[in-house]
């Protein structure tokens, strides 16, 4: 009978845990450095404040982030990574319906910005007019939200029936729903303090952006007349 060691077992159940605490410690630097940036500002934080909200030494922080820059490089991925999860769900609750425009709006404005302040500070302005590896992640993180909008708008068309007056109409779509939705959150929710009102603007934005959507779709046949023909049929 093969005799167990438990010594060896031992060894890497302390692996998993020192594995967990680093992981711990590190998520916890994160949200500090989340919170601060997006309540104070970026420039306004120091490492040494976030590693007073971590409660660990300054050290630790530089342990596993280089310097404050890659704090705000990490934190601009995981957002990234939220926010793109985020509503990729709330589209497939709508079944990819025209009305998941509505939805979206309600989703975005009324509940992630909402719960988020401090994600969207730092999405929407605290990565603005920084590096040039900030810019690129803030370049990358918005081209991969446009795609997926750009993929759903898409799946709208073809749950319609309906095609699109140019190839590019899609993306045309998608470039102006992330950008429309980027200015409202900047004006009415970072810049004035407007959050009563989010849900009416919710309303209208998509009310806004149905109209723009069915303009560029190519227009059904009279009944009484000829088919048309669609560019994109």
């Amino acid at each position: 009978m093969t005799k167990v060691n438990n010594n060896d077992d031992a060894l890497p159940r302390r692996s998993m845990r020192r594995l967990r605490e680093k992981e711990n410690r590190c998520n916890t630097i994160l949200k500090a450095a989340e919170e601060l940036f997006g309540r104070k500002g970026y420039h306004s934080t120091g490492i040494e404040e976030i590693a007073d909200l971590a409660e660990v030494s300054t050290g630790s922080v530089y342990f596993y982030f280089k310097n404050k820059e890659e704090l705000l490089i990490k934190l601009m991925q995981e957002i990234g990574h939220d926010l793109r999860k985020f509503m990729g769900e709330e589209f497939q609750k709508t079944e990819f319906s025209l009305d998941s425009f509505r939805t979206i709006s309600y989703a975005f404005l009324g509940d992630f910005c909402l719960r988020h302040p401090e994600k969207i500070a730092i999405f929407f302005r605290e990565s603005v007019g920084q590096s040039v590896e900030v810019e690129e992640q803030r370049k990358q993180v918005f081209v991969k939200l446009t795609q997926d909008i750009k993929d759903a708008v898409i799946k709208i068309s073809e749950g319609q029936g309906k095609h699109f007056v140019t190839k590019l109409s899609p993306e045309l779509i998608a470039v102006c729903i992330v950008g429309i939705y980027e200015r409202i959150a900047c004006y009415y929710l970072l810049w004035q303090d407007r959050s009563a009102d989010v849900m009416q603007m919710a309303q209208e934005s998509a009310s806004f952006m149905l109209g723009g959507v069915n303009n560029l779709f190519v227009p059904d046949a009279p009944i009484s007349g000829k088919r048309g023909k669609g560019i994109n049929k």
